[in-house]
């Protein structure tokens, strides 16, 4: 059942009006205008900006450590005495340390920050089982994601000390360090009695308490009821300590901290409680277990200054347990004088609806875009059309919060999981030339620098590095290679191999990365501005990117095409001059009557025009009408219509029974939409929704709907 009011009212120099409005929903019949309207909050506290935290502007740089630069060759071991099968060490072999360190990265921050970065993420860098597996099967730690020893730097890389100087090196040059952390699992230092590990469910071997009794661990995952009593026959299978493996702090050595229930199948129930090929999984529902991760983090942001973290593995968490950790870890950052610390999760997915879960709910800052690195390999390496965009970025409304949304998104090309950018070219290219690769790289720069979201470089694509696939055979190293499989690799863009060093800052994609960077850093709104979608039209995409308070118009587009492209752009304004600013700067293009503005795109390019102007105040105002769904349940999308096709942003506010109203979050680029997460919420639980626009000269209009929980 839904009621809805409409209020227009002009916020500033105290002018006022109040008019009718368009009636509310074409889902959900509109009734009679309520009286309880007038207790939502007024027009003038909920109308703002699109939320931008301090740090969505960031060009993130991302090292694997130990394949960047080797500066201390006295800690190519790690200290250890014996074969690779002990220290770990083997430059030969792709699965074994190579020699990089901290000291190396250091000697190469300034490479780093002449590319354009602000911000350096590194693999994980704390001690790691130097090497698991036997035979054919053997690895070494290397990666950094099979962790012993949360308190120490591996000495393979470095000490505490190096990981502190390294923080401070980069202060000084105006970059933040983020670190690559892991809560989900430990380096295998538990294996079965059973000598089985197949996974078993918690409906056939559910968890039982010290007294036989059989218990969801996920009712006392919230922490608010004590965790029941554990006895040795409470997991479905026998946990024995592996011998020789020590774990650090103390705690993480007591076998109850672990789930236990064998390898996952990577489906259904087992992606958060099984071990992650072989891994000890941590029983994360445990409250010893969020209280000792939230400690080992708290403790390396107090020592080591870092600004954030990415957060391997998000997806095998349980979603109660980054509820307590991300606001807990983000508290203590400020406390310690880390102001804008940022947290950003690995969900492995190319679902949106599924990964922005954990930026909202899940409390995180914001998430990897997988959608992204989907949807610009097949626009820019499989010549997909500019749908595959325009569906990608529809989707963005799902990250809306209150403190968050799509701006903040980290985006990337390939990484050192799936493969390299360079690898998926000639892969979807065969045949192709050197020239048309390094042409189509540079073009899915553009398209990462150049819309919404953080980029993400990761290292040796600036050298064209391309790999022969993902895992291990995307991690070559920066420095000579050893590896008889990296010595095959033919990069993009030069005639270098992995037998020399490949630092060169002549490098073309080292060039046009820093030309992007550059461009991105004289002009934020194309870092950070509203993404308003203009043309998709074949393979061109267009759209206007501008920052709220500037309100200046930036036009991008677009041409994955094999020639170039004559397009009429919509804009915000008639006869206005765009500067040509990308790839160089050329004469200005005027817009016509009909407000559109005609450009050629070269094939496999973009472009920038900027405007040479502000916005023209719109001459009507504004108005809006609520949209809900048939049945208000789960992640409702609540949607609002306002008339005409200004630069206007929407504000949208809930009160859930007889709970306080909470701002829900501001888009700014149509079609207006949250997504309500009410889940848990009873049937039948009453909801009052207000949205309030406010168009580009300030003034507002708003509308109050009534609506009932799992009714219409």
């Amino acid at each position: 059942m839904v009621r809805s009011s409409r209020r227009r009212t002009a916020v500033r120099r105290g002018t006022a009006a109040v008019t009718a409005a368009v009636v509310a929903s074409s889902l959900v019949p509109a009734l009679a205008p309520s009286a309880s309207a007038a207790d939502a909050p007024a027009d003038r506290l909920l109308a703002r900006t699109s939320v931008r935290p301090a740090l969505s502007r960031e060009r993130f740089y991302f090292v694997m450590t130990d394949r960047f630069a080797n500066g201390d060759r006295s800690n190519d071991t790690g200290g250890l005495t014996g074969d690779r099968l002990t220290t770990g060490y083997d430059p030969t072999d792709i699965g074994f340390y190579h020699g990089g360190d901290l000291a190396g990265l250091i000697s190469k921050l300034d490479y780093i920050k002449g590319l354009g970065a602000t911000a350096v993420w590194i693999t994980p860098a704390f001690t790691n089982r130097p090497v698991q597996g036997e035979g054919d099967a053997a690895s070494a730690g290397y990666h950094g994601y099979w962790i012993t020893d949360f308190t120490r730097i591996d000495p393979h890389l470095g000490t505490n000390a190096d990981m502190k100087r390294l923080v401070r090196e980069a202060h000084k040059r105006g970059m933040k360090v983020f670190f690559d952390i892991i809560t989900n699992h430990t380096a295998d230092g538990i294996d079965y009695a059973e000598k089985q590990y197949t996974y078993r469910s918690k409906a056939e071997y559910p968890y039982r308490d010290a007294s036989g009794r059989p218990f969801d661990d996920r009712d006392y995952a919230r922490g608010d009821r004590p965790f029941p009593e554990i006895g040795p026959g409470s997991f479905p299978y026998t946990p024995v300590p592996v011998k020789g493996v020590t774990k650090k702090p103390d705690w993480l050595n007591d076998v109850r901290m672990y789930h236990n229930r064998g390898d996952s199948t990577w489906e259904g129930e087992s992606n958060e409680y099984g071990d992650f090929v072989g891994l000890d999984d941590l029983w994360t529902e445990r409250p010893e277990v969020v209280r000792g991760m939230i400690d080992i983090y708290r403790t390396w942001v107090r020592d080591a200054g870092v600004d954030g973290f990415r957060i391997d593995t998000a997806k095998h968490v349980n979603m109660e347990f980054w509820q307590r950790f991300a606001p807990e870890v983000r508290v203590h950052a400020h406390r310690v004088g880390t102001k804008h610390f940022f947290m950003f999760g690995e969900a492995y997915s190319e679902d949106p609806s599924f990964i922005s879960r954990y930026s909202t709910a899940g409390r995180m800052d914001a998430v990897l875009d997988f959608p992204f690195q989907a949807a610009a390999r097949a626009y820019a390496s499989q010549g997909a059309g500019a749908d595959v965009l325009s569906r990608l970025y529809r989707a963005d409304d799902l990250y809306t919060d209150a403190d968050s949304n799509a701006y903040s998104l980290p985006t990337f090309l390939g990484n050192h999981d799936m493969g390299r950018i360079g690898h998926f070219l000639k892969q979807d290219n065969p045949g192709a030339s050197d020239d048309e690769l390094l042409r189509r790289d540079l073009f899915a720069h553009e398209l990462m620098f150049l819309t919404r979201g953080q980029p993400i470089v990761y290292y040796g694509d600036e050298q064209g590095f391309t790999g022969q696939g993902g895992d291990k055979a995307a991690r070559a190293p920066m420095f000579a290679a050893k590896a008889a499989q990296y010595l095959t690799d033919d990069l993009i863009g030069t005639d270098a191999t992995h037998a020399q060093d490949n630092y060169d800052t002549r490098h073309p994609l080292y060039r046009g990365i820093r030309a992007l960077a550059d461009l991105t850093a004289r002009h934020p709104a194309l870092r950070d501005g509203a993404q308003i979608e203009r043309l998709v039209q074949g393979g061109v995409y267009a759209f206007s990117r501008i920052d709220a308070r500037d309100q200046v118009e930036y036009v991008v587009a677009l041409n994955n095409g094999d020639a170039p492209q004559r397009v009429s752009i919509p804009t915000y304004s008639a006869r206005m001059a765009f500067t040509s600013i990308y790839p160089k700067r050329g004469a200005a293009v005027r817009s016509g009557a009909d407000k559109r503005l005609t450009v050629t795109v070269p094939a496999r390019s973009a472009v920038v025009y900027r405007a040479s102007g502000r916005l023209a105040a719109p001459t009507a105002r504004p108005a809006i009408s609520l949209t809900l769904p048939a049945s208000l349940t789960g992640r409702a999308e609540i949607a609002a219509r306002v008339p005409g096709d200004g630069f206007d942003q929407v504000t949208f506010a809930a009160k859930v029974g007889r709970g306080p109203w909470r701002v829900l979050g501001t888009d700014d680029a149509r079609p207006f939409r949250v997504f309500h997460d009410l889940t848990g919420v009873p049937a039948g639980t009453p909801v009052v929704y207000k949205a309030v626009v406010r168009d580009s000269a300030g003034r507002t209009a708003s509308t109050v709907t009534r609506a009932t929980v799992g009714g219409r």
